[in-house]
């Protein structure tokens, strides 16, 4: 059972996770306090030659064996990944990476172990996913970070050659680590855990897990939410299930129960109660993973958009050429730029470490896992019929097996992983308005005294009389600013007015609700959207720039980035009329009667298929050993 908290608490446990300081600068923070600080993304930044050659090298390699030796329909058919696959990515380095050449990985830059993905998960989504869970948020990342010099020579190698999973999540806990009951208990040189884990992604296989545990507070102990690396094969662990799922049939996903596992203090990643800071963090570079999936799903979407658009003919002449379909067809290929846009600006970033990309990094797989699905949802509707039908279905009748209604359930749960988009907005916002609350101090903490509230409001005082004038006007109302952009001057124009106003609008709300600006979900949801467009617009332009500069691609690109702002502009104004404009007073009352029982009428009339009837047999008792519930790969 989970631990029972109240709201307070929870939150107190969520902001002291949170990294307070900003000790690089920020695009993403600045946009949101109207600041629009180009000279952070422009030029667009590169990689050393060194790094770009090791970085091609490698995805020629692993897109060979990718073409050669994956079966994408043999995954979704068997709901596995064959052995000689996995077999063959470790022998091929993928495992390795994000690993220093030191601990005999790869050593490839954010870069090039997105594009690599990007490869890999075009193939098969859930070889993708796999990697990925493994490297970007298994055991590689929070030991790179956080771990001692013992610990990368201890487990690193390892991650090279083993599989690793992340488990946080518990099957009555998942964004509210508050109620996190998991435990790991002091016991002489060991912990003790006990506990169970849920959607454990490698977990049914994996040979390191890192755990994350709360260690209860006593003499010596500092207690806290806690992160461990645990032995996969340590005695007292059992995979109860393998979970399966309506996309990505082939992750290696279960329940997780540690019952009395012993794991040694040298384990633990940090310190005590550092656990939820390790996870944030690993996140902040982990989360572009799934932009680089999504990314990848968008480029390939474009090409069978382009390729059915032009074969499918109806009333004369091939369906792109009606303008109900060319619109679909533009808004994939012009979205799908502008993820790949995002996913490399947000990776070149992280690679330089000159800035702070933890807003950005949130953004990308916010905005990549939004829109790619959307992209899934238009291709399906212009396949039509063929776009409802398996890949499998198709071939056996003689088409070509395009897995569109595969890709539309692959990419669903991007929309929940590490972050579901409505904890997304919540966490961007918490960033986005964190100088207002930091201003704002004890005006708004109702356990302040009258007297550090009013030398609260003098403090705010100070602050918005020198920030608020500069929210009036700005170079986006010069008509010949970013005059090297050309054709796209004026969209990085309107971002600048975009961004000035977007800061108008959250003081506006800062006053107006005050403390509860919080409990605005709507409002800050709508916000971050408006922030996310206007971060899309901004790589779109920047990325479409050097293309045109430095590729063949020439005004084509300057196109694909003058269709994608023209499209997000009409986005962006209708989010800031919905800031003020919408039903979400009357949503969270009708909600409230809803919870309350009062419309339970109006499920009357059809069949709950949940309700096991008298056709259910008694289950059969699920097997509950490791290598019953699936293959351990060794």
């Amino acid at each position: 059972m989970s631990r029972p908290v109240d709201e307070r608490t929870a939150r107190k446990v969520a902001e002291e996770a949170r990294e307070t300081e900003w000790r690089l600068p920020s695009f993403g923070k600045q946009l949101f306090l109207g600041d629009f600080r180009l000279d952070l993304i422009h030029p667009h930044p590169s990689l050393p030659e060194e790094s770009s050659s090791k970085g091609e090298e490698f995805l020629a390699r692993l897109r060979d064996f990718c073409e050669s030796k994956i079966d994408p329909l043999q995954i979704e058919r068997e709901a596995r990944i064959p052995d000689e696959i996995i077999m063959g990515l470790k022998e091929l380095g993928a495992f390795g990476m994000k690993i220093s050449e030191a601990y005999g990985g790869l050593g490839l830059t954010q870069v090039y172990y997105n594009r690599a993905l990007m490869i890999a998960s075009s193939a098969s989504p859930s070889v993708g996913a796999m990697l990925s869970a493994h490297q970007s948020i298994g055991v590689p990342q929070p030991i790179k970070l956080f771990g001692t010099e013992e610990q990368h020579k201890k487990f690193l190698p390892r991650c090279v050659k083993e599989i690793s999973a992340f488990l946080l999540t518990e099957p009555d806990v998942g964004s509210d680590p508050a109620r996190l009951s998991t435990t790991a208990v002091p016991d002489g040189d060991s912990y003790i855990l006990n506990g169970v884990k849920l959607w454990t992604t490698n977990g049914v296989v994996a040979d390191l897990l890192v755990v994350m545990a709360r260690v209860p507070k006593s003499e010596g102990h500092r207690g806290g939410i806690s992160a461990f690396v645990v032995e996969g094969t340590a005695e007292g662990i059992t995979v109860e299930n393998r979970n399966a799922f309506m996309g990505l049939r082939g992750i290696e996903n279960g329940v997780t129960r540690f019952h009395d596992v012993r794991v040694p203090a040298a384990n633990l990643i940090g310190r005590e109660g550092q656990g939820l800071k390790i996870a944030l963090t690993t996140l902040n570079t982990g989360r572009l993973s799934l932009p680089a999936t999504c990314a990848a799903a968008g480029k390939w979407a474009t090409k069978i958009a382009r390729e059915w658009s032009q074969e499918r003919v109806q009333w004369g002449r091939p369906v792109g050429r009606h303008e109900a379909i060319a619109k679909k067809v533009s808004f994939i290929a012009a979205t799908s730029y502008a993820l790949e846009a995002m996913l490399d600006l947000a990776s070149q970033l992280a690679d330089d470490e000159r800035n702070d990309i933890r807003i950005e990094a949130a953004l990308a797989k916010l905005y990549a896992s939004e829109m790619a699905c959307r992209i899934a949802d238009e291709l399906v509707q212009l396949r039509g019929g063929r776009g409802f039908e398996t890949a499998e279905s198709l071939a056996a009748r003689g088409e070509r097996g395009v897995p569109v209604e595969q890709m539309f359930r692959d990419l669903r749960i991007n929309r929940i992983f590490e972050g579901s988009t409505e904890i997304m907005h919540l966490l961007i916002a918490r960033e986005a308005v964190d100088a207002h609350l930091s201003v704002a101090g004890d005006i708004i903490d109702p356990e302040a005294t009258t007297q550090a509230k009013a030398r609260a409001a003098a403090k705010a005082g100070g602050f918005y009389a020198k920030w608020l004038p500069t929210l009036v006007v700005g170079t986006g109302h010069r008509p010949g600013a970013y005059a090297e952009f050309g054709r796209l001057a004026p969209h990085l124009r309107y971002v600048e007015r975009s961004a000035r106003k977007l800061a108008r609008s959250i003081f506006y709300a800062s006053g107006r609700w005050q403390g509860t600006l919080e409990r605005k979900q709507g409002f800050l949801g709508r916000m971050v959207d408006i922030g996310a467009e206007l971060f899309a617009m901004s790589a779109v332009c920047v990325r479409a720039q050097m293309d045109a500069a430095e590729t063949t691609r020439g005004s084509t690109a300057i196109e694909l980035a003058d269709a994608f702002c023209r499209q997000a502009r009409l986005r962006v104004e209708e989010l800031f009329d919905r800031l003020w404009r919408n039903t979400d007073a009357l949503d969270v009352q009708l909600a409230k009667k809803m919870l309350a029982g009062e419309f339970t009428w109006l499920e009357e009339g059809v069949i709950d298929p949940s309700i096991p009837g008298p056709w259910i047999a008694a289950a059969e008792p699920g097997p509950s050993k490791r290598d019953n519930v699936h293959r351990t790969i060794r």
